[in-house]
């Protein structure tokens, strides 16, 4: 077996394949002038493990363009991140199931898919061939324990998040709960712990993805004042647009870390082991 990735999974195809004990393939990426993508693998197996991202439309475009490089070999597609799985039904007529339009599209010459914590794990049966979420809550929790916070508290940004947030907490065994909203008034809401008390505990609010940052900057602004000892941020995926990083680091957050499902700065947590882990389990079935 052999690895490849796309212009954005560089980092992390190469932390895979180093677990996995196997070669990272060169790949070039270029572009035409009119705009279309181009890419070359260098030579491949008769099994291929290909890592990629879908963080924007170019790599959704590289990733069928892999898959298309690699088809005189058995593959296996490895999504960190995938793109367009929030909108996971018709909220209103005539719009896609864009979820279920990239799955279809990312079945064909593959053999199996593994996605990184998926926002809603049903999406998972569009794809036309095995596909298993992968989560990486310990790694999240094993971070947060490297931080030597004293007594942290694990926090779900809203009750959907619960599972994932308690997956967390229970590296360290540490206590966990969720935000929960409460509207005072027309004007006024108040956002807290739905049972623990925040006042002098170094609260660490995690979460599948953070995109802009409004809701947690406002979370944390709100945590502060209920007497937290620190605020800090961690996600699977740090999409952090709009000026999330800098909005939430102005509401007070400590640190606001992410893995590198999602590359970028904030990548300090690795999906590798995780990754790995699932691939070695499916291979010894």
């Amino acid at each position: 077996m052999r690895i490849i990735s796309t212009e954005r999974s560089q980092v992390l195809a190469a932390r895979v394949a180093e677990r996995l004990g196997i070669s990272l393939v060169e790949t070039k990426f270029t572009r035409f002038p009119d705009g279309e993508l181009y890419l070359k693998c260098g030579e491949l197996d008769d099994e291929t493990l290909i890592v990629s991202s879908i963080v924007d439309n170019d790599m959704f475009m590289q990733t069928l363009l892999a898959i298309d490089a690699a088809d005189h070999s058995k593959n296996t597609l490895v999504v960190p991140y995938l793109g367009y799985s929030r909108q996971d039904k018709r909220f209103s007529p005539g719009e896609p199931i864009s979820a279920r339009a990239v799955a279809r599209a990312l079945s064909t010459g593959i053999e199996r898919v593994y996605v990184v914590n998926i926002h809603d794990p049903g999406v998972l049966s569009h794809f036309g061939v095995p596909a298993k979420n992968v989560t990486i809550a310990p790694a999240v929790g094993g971070y947060i324990g490297d931080l030597r916070l004293k007594n942290p508290l694990i926090l779900a940004p809203d009750e959907g998040a619960i599972d994932f947030a308690s997956g967390v907490a229970a590296v360290g065994g540490w206590d966990c709960d969720h935000l929960e909203k409460t509207r005072l008034s027309g004007e006024e809401v108040r956002i807290a712990p739905k049972t623990i008390d925040a006042a002098g505990r170094d609260a660490v609010i995690v979460d599948d993805i953070i995109s802009t940052g409004g809701t947690l900057a406002t979370a944390a602004c709100m945590l502060r004042e209920q007497g937290a000892a620190s605020i800090h941020a961690a996600c699977v995926h740090g999409v952090l647009t709009s000026g999330a990083y800098t909005r939430l680091r102005a509401a007070g957050v400590s640190s606001v870390v992410s893995s590198d499902t999602y590359e970028n700065a904030s990548s300090f947590i690795s999906a590798a082991s995780a990754i790995v882990t699932a691939i070695k389990e499916d291979a010894h079935r």
